[in-house]
């Protein structure tokens, strides 16, 4: 048998055990600890993937992968008891598009001949301000001013004079619709005990039916929203309370915090929304102890991206689907859902 010396492998591997003979023990320790680590690390993200595939998913995104494998293993860990889940409506929970058109908002499902005589001015409205809300180059300082004069869409459904009567009607003849897998969500949500705190800018009547509509409204249910003030002939007079809009969410946060005290045993928080106005909230949860953030950008994605992946942990671009969510859930229950199935 011939035997060929190769010089560098040669050199390299003398090289190699002339330093390690000259390792103390417990350098030799600490470095088959770093190794350990690091192969442990891997082995880790891998088995992460395994069990999460959907974040693998090109329309994923994340800065810092370690940071949301890390808070949805301190999640999983305190389990579903510890969870609440907070969440905006329109464009969130609701798709952005479906079968090429535009989903209506709650605000534009009233949009509708059975509630009002003229439409023209309620497309004026959205057609003038929705672009500010989404515009990457202002601030939300610079689009607070106008989101507040966005509302003057409540005058008009005031002058309007709706009718309560009508309002289940108009959502049936919409084109509301929720995203695919969300039903699961709000079923999987109710089954855990989990709270679900919806906060929106829209119209909580016009919410409420949404999902009663699709059989989700659960007791878990929660919701932050403007809500109609019908008079005793069931004819809008008002909107009550504090107006929320998508810069000020933050406010109404805190100021609602206090009443909602069955989410206080809840410290760790899933928190969705497709605006950067609504990672503020999560705010009234004073004993926040792992909060992982989930936006869906659904509009002027490029321009867009950088600001979402520098707030959100998880992006989610152009996804009308509740799978990124719905398998966070699962992931997070599943020590509780391995024990209802060991009982069984």
């Amino acid at each position: 048998m011939q035997v060929f010396h190769i010089p560098w492998i040669y050199t390299s591997v003398r090289t190699i055990l002339a330093i390690w003979h000259q390792l103390t023990k417990t350098e030799v320790r600490n470095l088959v600890t770093f190794c350990s680590r690091k192969r442990s690390t891997w082995i880790v993200r891998r088995w992460f993937c395994f069990q999460i595939p959907e974040l693998t998913r090109v329309s994923v995104m994340m800065r810092e992968r370690s940071r949301v494998e890390d808070t949805m293993y301190a999640m999983q860990k305190a389990g579903a008891g510890s969870l609440q889940v907070i969440s905006d409506f329109d464009m969130t929970l609701t798709k952005f598009a479906h079968q090429g058109k535009r989903v209506p908002t709650t605000h534009n499902i009233l949009n509708n001949r059975l509630l009002i005589d003229d439409d023209s001015t309620m497309k004026e409205l959205f057609n003038t301000y929705y672009p500010i809300e989404i515009d990457a180059s202002l601030s939300p300082e610079e689009k607070l001013p106008y989101m507040v004069e966005w509302t003057k869409v409540h005058d008009l459904l005031i002058q309007q004079r709706i009718r309560k009567a009508e309002l289940a009607r108009a959502v049936r003849e919409s084109n509301a619709v929720l995203r695919e897998g969300c039903s699961s969500f709000f079923d999987c949500l109710a089954e855990q005990r989990v709270p679900l705190l919806i906060f929106s800018a829209g119209v909580g009547d016009v919410l409420e039916e949404v999902i009663r509509q699709n059989r989700a409204f659960h007791p878990n249910v929660h919701i932050i929203s403007n809500y109609m003030d019908f008079d005793h002939t069931g004819v809008l007079q008002a909107f009550k309370g504090q107006l929320i809009h998508s810069y000020n969410k933050r406010a109404g946060a805190l100021s609602h915090a206090a009443a909602l005290r069955e989410l206080h045993g809840q410290p760790n928080v899933l928190l969705l929304g497709d605006s950067l106005g609504d990672l503020s909230m999560a705010d009234g949860v004073s004993t926040a102890q792992n909060i992982l953030t989930v936006g869906f950008l659904n509009d002027q994605v490029e321009e867009r991206k950088e600001s979402f992946l520098n707030s959100f942990d998880i992006v989610l671009l152009r996804d009308e689907t509740m799978d990124v969510p719905n398998a966070i859930l699962r992931f997070i229950v599943s020590s509780e859902m391995s024990k209802v199935h060991r009982e069984k």
